[in-house]
């Protein structure tokens, strides 16, 4: 069979991270090696990068079933692609994957679309192509969500061939991360072993953690062209046995990349040698879980660090030259104080490349029940629960200062003599001027949310 999948484009009001980051659809690309062994063809589209229409691929490729993945950001565009597709052809199978299906499936109840994978997107997406071709019985398919019906195992093994990253040439080059330019993705493990109130990330597969074996994620590496390669685990630095093995590993295999990954303060500030065995090999940049500059907060997140802890992190990555993401929160319960410190403390600290959330409870976490009285964003419109829009009334200020004192905060950070001299000087002019301008468009939207006032 011939399977069109469709990566989709953000909707207009989401905050839109890819004006400073576009990566590739390691999923699809998953997806696509798996299902040709299998002897079945497919295609990818990249919507974030394609000016044509949906239509048109449709009509081009003239596919068996059509495949559509996304966040929660995406629902609303999903929904209006399965309409697209059944206006083109009303018997033409529609099916929805993804983490967010996998957690709330009831989501994507939609008319227009014929199959929800809820679990081991790759092996159920076999099992509903087998379906189809009558090699299986759909009600019996165990992954497929059907309202009222039982919860399906997920899998905490993944023994899958690797991802046919060929399936997105023509769009490789435009793929980056910030300044991590002709990057690719490798995903090294699943889940997470912690338990922070606001992460998603467990829910996923039910609050499991397993990981790759250290073979296959080497021999994956050494078949990857691309010489920058972002981990996308929930969390890379988790054993340092395993970690400091795969240096020597990548080191005996002759195995020369720069690496982005996500990592905890508490792994970085407690465990130096394996930061500094890491940088021999590789390692550019860690997008570090920061949060917040007051301990007391982080006791409320459940993130079991505290702001010592933070600054040590901080200070390891400085000393070895490897670039810190601070990501933070922001409090629902803020006052204009508040920002005021943590921009002063990330200023005391040096960081240069920060992102900025409003406490978001999304559907599964733990916080999610507590704040739901508060939302002043539906949750079908689910396109704002992007991580970036405040979807919580805040209780000490107005939306509209809320946004204005994020924006405050950015410049403050960004926008400086110091900070532009630090990314001209490490990452030259032409990347930086790239960076500033998407970064802008990202400003542009906040100021639109300022002036609107929610």
């Amino acid at each position: 069979m011939k399977v069109l999948f469709f990566r989709p484009r953000p909707h207009k009001e989401t905050i839109g991270l890819q004006n400073v980051m576009i990566c590739e659809p390691l999923e699809l690309e998953y997806l696509a090696s798996n299902l040709e062994s299998k002897g079945h063809e497919t295609v990818i589209i990249d919507m974030i990068l394609e000016k044509k229409s949906l239509a048109y691929f449709l009509k081009l490729h003239q596919p068996d079933v059509v495949g559509l993945t996304g966040y929660i950001a995406h629902v609303n565009v999903i929904k209006d692609y399965a309409r697209q597709v059944k206006a083109y052809n009303p018997n033409l199978p529609v099916v929805v994957g993804g983490v967010h299906a996998e957690v709330n499936p009831e989501d994507f109840e939609s008319e227009y679309i014929d199959y929800i994978v809820r679990a081991n997107g790759i092996r159920t997406m076999m099992d509903i192509l087998d379906s189809m071709e009558g090699k299986k019985d759909r009600e019996a398919l165990p992954c497929v969500y059907r309202k009222d019906g039982p919860m399906a195992e997920k899998e905490t093994e993944f023994n899958y061939l690797f991802p046919a990253r060929d399936k997105v040439n023509a769009y490789r080059k435009k793929y980056y991360y910030m300044f991590h330019r002709n990057c690719s993705l490798i995903k090294t493990s699943f889940g997470c072993p912690y338990s922070c109130k606001f992460c998603f990330c467990r829910q996923i597969t039910d609050e499991k953690y397993f990981t790759r074996t250290l073979e296959s994620i080497v021999e994956e590496l050494e078949g990857v062209p691309e010489t920058e390669i972002y981990i996308v685990d929930d969390d890379f630095l988790v054993n340092r046995e395993r970690l400091l093995t795969f240096c020597d590993m990548l080191e005996e295999r002759n195995i020369r990349k720069k690496y982005l990954i996500y990592g905890r303060a508490d792994f970085i500030a407690g465990n130096e040698d394996v930061i500094r065995r890491f940088k021999e090999v590789g390692l550019r940049a860690v997008i570090v879980g920061l949060e917040s500059c007051d301990s007391n907060e982080l006791v409320d997140y459940n993130k079991k660090t505290n702001v010592k802890i933070n600054e040590d992190a901080v200070g390891i990555l400085k000393k070895y030259d490897v670039e810190c993401y601070g990501t933070f929160i922001l409090g629902l319960d803020w006052k204009k104080e508040d920002f005021k410190a943590l921009g002063k403390w990330i200023k005391k600290l040096g960081l240069v490349f920060v992102n900025l959330q409003p406490l978001t409870p999304l559907r599964g976490t733990e916080l999610y029940e507590a704040y739901r009285d508060s939302f002043i964003v539906r949750e079908d419109e689910y396109e704002k629960w992007d991580l970036a829009h405040l979807v919580v009334k805040p209780t000490n200020i107005s939306a509209r200062k809320y946004y204005w004192y994020t924006i405050v905060l950015y410049y403050a950070i960004t926008v400086n003599p110091a900070s532009a001299w630090y990314m001209v000087k490490k990452y030259g002019l032409h990347d930086t001027l790239k960076l500033s301008v998407g970064a802008f468009k990202v400003n542009l939207q906040y100021f639109k949310k300022l002036i609107q006032g929610k």
